[in-house]
């Protein structure tokens, strides 16, 4: 990622001590403004004043992060989508969509790749087949339907 005035997805660039109190984060989003402070050098006010900034600027969130078998979202896939004009809208519709978990823009044999989660069968292929495939562009879709969970991470670091 360049660290220069901006990210190569056009947001700003993060400092060094920015950097460092995401990380401090990754590792445990409840971990005291004071022990984060300690670790970066910072005051813990002023670690509170950075973290919100980075709230608010987008730069990162902080969520419970949930094993969805264990919320009963017993079914997930990642689908393939190609699309026929303008992406965009295409995009936004599956952002909007609550199921839709994560939703990209991409090179390659598909448009769009979404993940979604959802109840189980029943309820996938109503997202899928009423919803998804109906969208004004939507040409194609394509279903990765998750057989066992093997790895599920969000601290990959800062690199």
């Amino acid at each position: 990622m360049a660290r220069d005035d901006k990210k190569a997805n056009g947001g700003p660039a993060l400092d060094a001590v920015s950097l460092a109190i995401v990380e401090q984060l990754q590792e445990d989003g409840r971990r005291p403004y004071a022990a984060i402070g300690k670790a970066v050098g910072l005051s813990e006010a002023a670690v509170r004043q950075r973290v919100q900034k980075l709230l608010e600027q987008g730069a990162m969130q902080i969520v419970a992060v949930t094993d969805p078998l264990t919320v009963g979202l017993l079914r997930q896939a990642m689908l393939g989508i190609n699309v026929e004009g303008d992406l965009e809208p295409v995009a936004d519709a599956l952002a909007e969509m609550e199921e839709v978990a994560y939703a990209v823009i991409t090179a390659g044999s598909f448009d769009l790749i979404v993940e979604v989660v959802c109840e189980d069968d029943a309820h996938l292929h109503e997202v899928i087949n009423k919803r998804i495939r109906t969208l004004p562009g939507v040409r194609s879709t394509e279903s990765f339907v998750y057989l066992k969970l093997r790895k599920q991470t969000y601290t990959w670091g800062t690199r």
